[in-house]
């Protein structure tokens, strides 16, 4: 018997294709578009609710800016009126004067804590221009007691910087004011 040769016939109109890797791999990639574009969406509307809360903040920024200026023009008015500007003028002069004379700010804190002991504290100080074209210092200090306040009024009158020394006033401690306070003027010789 002979053989015969194996013929491979196929019926099917088209011709069979190995597809389903190509379909696998297509359907993987549209899964990660869909999970990208939830990701940029989530994004944008964070990003959106984040402008939002920045205008906000903007225009409630703006508003009191708005209302500190209208605070200032209310002052400036007031600054204007004939009662007070003799207060302005005074104290314009009293600035110019003091500029005039160049005082440095650092160099009379640097002069006052090589003076100052270290119990002293400096509540405030205040230089004008006398009469006669001299700086004075009107300083309030502070201390546990005032054997240090003392020492400071010493150590003011034998500096080379600082001059004569008065006390104006005394408050002594209190409920709110634990120290003892003192007013203090003294005569001030910067070096320019």
């Amino acid at each position: 018997m002979s053989q015969m040769p194996h013929l491979h016939i196929n019926l099917a109109s088209e011709p069979f294709r190995k597809d389903r890797a190509l379909l696998v791999a297509s359907g993987l990639v549209a899964g990660l578009l869909v999970i990208l574009l939830g990701m940029l969406s989530i994004t944008i509307l964070k990003e959106r609710e984040a402008a939002r809360e920045s205008r906000a903040r903007i225009a409630g920024l703006e508003s009191q800016l708005r209302g500190v200026q209208q605070e200032e023009a209310k002052l400036q008015a007031k600054l204007r009126e004939p009662a007070n500007e003799t207060v302005l003028d005074r104290s314009v002069f009293l600035n110019a004067l003091l500029l005039r004379k160049g005082i440095s700010w650092t160099k009379l804190f640097s002069d006052l804590a090589d003076v100052m002991p270290h119990s002293v504290r400096l509540v405030s100080v205040r230089p004008f221009v006398t009469g006669d074209n001299r700086v004075q210092l009107e300083m309030i200090v502070g201390a546990q007691d005032p054997a240090p306040v003392i020492e400071l009024l010493k150590r003011l009158e034998a500096s080379s910087v600082f001059g004569g020394t008065a006390v104006q006033a005394e408050q002594p401690p209190s409920q709110n004011e634990p120290l003892f306070r003192y007013r203090v003027s003294v005569n001030y010789a910067q070096k320019l």
